[in-house]
């Protein structure tokens, strides 16, 4: 498919439909002056649409119509923007994945106008509908069979009016690879992405993007004394792989940043197993953390900042075995910190901690770490805000990027005292603390892995997964935070 700004006004355009956006009203919509030269051109019929379908803008509303008497445009869609005081980045955004959900099931529709008001930026409105169309068309058919799969007919999309803007669609089309990317590993089964597949996936990166890759296996993990990350690994029969993939860039780099992920391709939650039902069958996506990593890492490989960027993920499985991890057995993590693992379910901290002590190593200017950590952070904050903890200048910096790219985040507390709960009378610590603030402490349980480095945590179990088709999400795996975290880099 592809996307391009035109200097083209609505009048002077023909082809198969054209989106046209309104602002939301309490009466019904009459017939703009503005479209006035397009209605005529559609002998009348834009006006009639209005009036028949008694459209009021709503946002996110649509109405697809049929034109008669052969005109040069074949369909209408009525598109609702909603407040014009709210029309910025994000709701453009919404807007350009409402059009393609609406005409993505169309076979007759391979050539589509857009006319939406532009945002002050029109380099930003080009970006803005490129990565809402691109993902709202999205739909992972990897996995099925037949006749019925009929992948969208649309082949063109024209943004009206704004010129020229192929640099920006450009950089929305290579946000949406990455996020695309890493929807697709989340979606895969844990019999298609596990430790070794993933490794390779990301090796396959490596070679098409001239990045530089090293994964760790058993023997390299024991040499660096990662007993935490380890521990978990002893129940599956796949090898353990610590991947490290390294973004450089021409010339001296600018910062050095590191990215972890979370890589639990699947979590049975061990010894403390996972109900039966849709809880356990969902954990295949507990690698969210890891495929918007590397989902990062796609992204910014083509986007080429000045900035060294190092992506790491311990992947392994969290299985049960007679050789696996027990509650009760006693981890060293390869900062010489001992924990008592009182639950085998709260093991992406465990993996995640030896990978942080990795990453400080490193001697980076900044951590982010990614994870679907915390059930306790989606009862807090819902399923479609990201829970961030950490250094406050770092923080700010995240939650800069997020707006940038419309993902929701919000700065969560990390009172020391809570870490008293944490405190075991046999190790340094233990893996889970009291059921109150469960994301809270899981936070401070990472913080001991980290020095002095600048360190960020955020906790993605909610938005990493959607069960419903909804604004830019198809449903299944996100992509969260893939942008916000190329957002960030770039900046």
């Amino acid at each position: 498919m592809q996307i391009k700004g035109i200097t083209q006004a609505a009048a002077d355009w023909s082809g198969d439909a054209i989106a046209l956006g309104f602002f939301s009203s309490e009466e019904v919509i009459s017939l703009p002056e503005s479209l006035g030269a397009l209605d005529s051109k559609l002998s009348g019929a834009i006006a009639e649409i209005l009036a028949e379908t008694e459209f009021k803008g709503k946002s996110g509303s649509t109405s697809l119509n049929r034109v008669g008497g052969g005109a040069e445009i074949k369909k209408v869609l009525l598109v609702g923007l909603g407040d014009e005081d709210k029309w910025d980045g994000k709701a453009v955004r919404s807007t350009g994945a409402a059009i393609a959900r609406a005409v993505k099931g169309d076979q007759n529709i391979k050539t589509l106008a857009i006319s939406v008001p532009p945002l002050d930026d029109a380099a930003a409105t080009a970006q803005m509908i490129t990565e809402g169309i691109t993902l709202g068309l999205y739909a992972d058919n990897r996995y099925k069979s037949g006749d019925d799969i009929k992948e969208p007919a649309l082949e063109t999309v024209d943004i009206l009016g704004i010129g020229d803007q192929s640099e920006a669609i450009a950089t929305g089309s290579i946000l949406c690879e990455g996020t695309i990317y890493a929807r697709e590993l989340v979606n895969s089964p844990a019999n298609v992405i596990n430790p070794v597949t993933l490794a390779a996936s990301v090796k396959e990166l490596a070679d098409e993007y001239g990045l530089e890759l090293t994964v760790l296996g058993q023997d390299e993990c024991e040499a660096q004394n990662m007993g935490s990350y380890l521990g978990v690994a002893e129940a599956t029969d796949l090898p353990p792989q610590f991947i490290h993939l390294i973004y450089k860039p021409e010339g001296t780099p600018r910062k050095k940043l590191a990215i972890i992920g979370k890589g639990l391709t699947f979590d049975s939650g061990g010894y403390n197993i996972k109900p039966s039902g849709p809880s356990i069958a969902m954990m295949k996506m507990d690698m969210g953390g890891a495929a918007a990593t590397f989902g990062a890492a796609k992204a910014i490989a083509q986007l080429k900042p000045d900035v060294e960027v190092h992506f790491i993920s311990a992947a392994t499985e969290n299985m049960i075995s007679g050789s696996g991890l027990r509650p009760g057995d006693i981890l060293t993590a390869s900062n010489g910190k001992t924990i008592e693992v009182n639950n085998t379910d709260a093991e992406g901290r465990l993996t995640l901690a030896d990978a942080l002590v990795y990453a400080e190593k490193l001697e980076v200017d900044a951590i982010v770490d990614i994870a679907t950590l915390t059930g306790a952070c989606v009862i807090a904050l819902g399923e479609e805000i990201c829970g961030l903890w950490g250094d406050d200048e770092l923080a700010d910096a995240i939650s800069s990027a997020s707006e940038k790219a419309g993902e929701e985040f919000w700065k969560m507390p990390m009172p020391p005292k809570y870490f008293e709960g944490m405190k075991s009378p046999i190790a340094d610590m233990k893996n889970t603390g009291p059921r109150y603030g469960g994301s809270i402490t899981a936070a401070l349980f990472l913080k001991e892995f980290v020095e002095d480095t600048p360190w960020v945590h955020l906790d993605i179990a909610g938005p990493a997964w959607s069960d419903k088709e909804s604004d830019i999400y198809s449903k299944g795996g996100t992509g969260f935070p893939v942008r916000t975290l190329v957002h960030w880099v770039l900046s």
